[in-house]
C-alpha cells in the first residue's frame, strides 16, 4: 500500500520508510529539507542509507504549512494512510522561537489532518512525545495521567496535536494515534541530540555538556524499536488513541555516557551543568498499552550506542 511520512529524510521517517520497503510497501516521502540541523545529513539518508531501494518510493520537496503543495500530493499519490512525522524538534529551540513551533507543529499537523478527511485516509499516525508530561511527579508516565501543565513550547505544541487530532477523530471519524516518543537514538541520528553531540566532542576531545550534574533518567529507545511500533499502530487502524513508546529500561544518564565512553575506547571531559529550562529530571514509559498490541522494544543501549558509534565512525570516516 502506499503510505505517506512527513518528515520522510528525517531520522525516524527514513527507517521506517526502509523497514515499509523491506515488507512491500510504497512510502511517499515529505520533507523540506530546513536547516534546523545539517540538510546533508537528511539528503545522504535519501542518497546513502537508502540507496538500495531507488525506484520504490517517492520523495516531494516542500512544506507541511503549505497547502497547495500538499494538495498536489495527496491528489497525485491518494495515499492509503499517513505517519505524520515531520515538526519542529527539540526543547532548547522552541524557547527561542516558540511562534515557529505553533506554526510548523499545530498548524502544519491540521493541514495534514484536513487532507486526511478530504482524501479519505484509513489511519493518521502522528508523532507527539514524552515531554507532554511536564514534570509529572508520577514514574512510569501513564497514558491516563494529567498533561495539562507542558513546561516548554515544544511540548505545548506536542499536547495540542493530540487535542487537534482527538477533535478529527471525533467529528470526522478519522482514525488516529498519537505515540509518545520517549528519547530515540541509533545510527542516522539528529546531530542535536545527546548521543550524537557527546560522541563527537569526545572523539574531538571537547567537554560534553552534562545538564543536571548528570542526575537523570531515561527510557532511551533504539530507532528500531520505534519503527516496529510505528508499524504495529499503523496496521491496527485504532479509532482514536495515544499511547507511549518507549525503552523497558530506566537508564541513568552517567551510564549512557559510561557506555559511549566504552565503545569509544575514550574517557569524556565533563562540564556538569544545571538543568536547563525547559528540561525533566526523569521520562520513564509505562508502554503497557503498546504491549498489548504485540509490540516490545528489544534493543538495549549497550547493542543500540556500539549500533551508532560504529555508523558514526564510518559516515564522519573516523580512524
Amino acid at each position: 500500500m502506499k503510505v505517506l511520512i512527513t518528515g520522510g529524510a528525517g531520522f525516524i521517517g527514513s527507517t521506517t520508510a526502509k523497514a515499509l520497503m523491506d515488507r512491500g510497501d510504497t512510502p511517499i516521502l515529505i520533507d523540506n529539507f530546513n536547516d534546523y540541523y545539517d540538510p546533508q545529513v537528511k539528503h545522504d539518508r535519501i542518497k546513502i542509507f537508502l540507496k538500495n531501494y531507488k525506484g520504490k518510493f517517492k520523495l516531494y520537496k516542500g512544506d507541511i504549512r503549505d497547502r497547495k503543495f500538499l494538495e498536489k500530493v495527496f491528489s497525485a499519490e491518494k495515499p492509503k494512510k499517513v505517519i505524520h512525522l515531520a515538526a519542529m524538534a527539540g526543547v532548547r529551540y522552541a524557547i527561542e522561537n516558540p511562534s515557529l513551533y505553533a506554526d510548523v507543529n499545530v498548524m502544519g499537523t491540521t493541514n495534514m489532518l484536513d487532507m486526511a478527511v478530504k482524501y479519505k485516509v484509513k489511519n493518521f499516525l502522528y508523532a507527539s512525545s514524552s515531554s507532554v508530561y511536564g514534570n509529572n511527579k508520577k514514574v512510569p508516565f501513564s497514558e491516563s495521567d494529567s498533561v495539562d501543565t507542558p513546561i516548554s513550547p515544544y511540548a505545548a505544541t506536542k499536547k495540542a496535536t493530540e487535542l487537534m487530532a482527538h477533535v478529527y477523530s471525533h467529528i470526522h471519524k478519522l482514525p488516529t494515534t498519537g505515540l509518545r516518543f520517549f528519547t530515540v537514538y541509533g545510527p542516522w541520528g539528529r546531530p542535536d541530540m545527546a548521543l550524537f553531540k557527546f560522541t563527537k566532542a569526545i572523539l574531538e576531545n571537547q567537554a560534553i555538556e552534562v545538564y543536571n550534574r548528570g542526575q537523570m533518567t531515561r527510557n532511551f529507545t533504539y530507532v528500531d524499536d520505534i519503527v516496529s511500533g510505528i508499524l504495529t499502530i499503523l496496521d491496527l487502524d485504532l479509532s482514536c488513541e495515544v499511547m507511549n513508546i518507549g525503552g523497558d529500561r530506566e537508564e541513568k544518564l552517567t551510564r549512557f555516557i559510561e557506555v559511549i565512553e566504552e565503545n569509544l575506547g575514550k574517557k569524556a571531559k565533563k562540564k556538569l551543568l544545571p538543568m536547563q529550562p525547559g528540561d525533566v529530571p526523569s521520562t520513564v514509559a509505562d508502554i503497557r498499552k503498546l504491549r498489548k498490541h504485540g509490540w516490545k522494544p528489544t534493543t538495549q543501549i549497550e547493542k543500540g550506542i556500539k549500533n551508532f558509534v560504529d555508523w558514526y565512525k564510518e559516515y564522519y570516516k573516523v580512524q
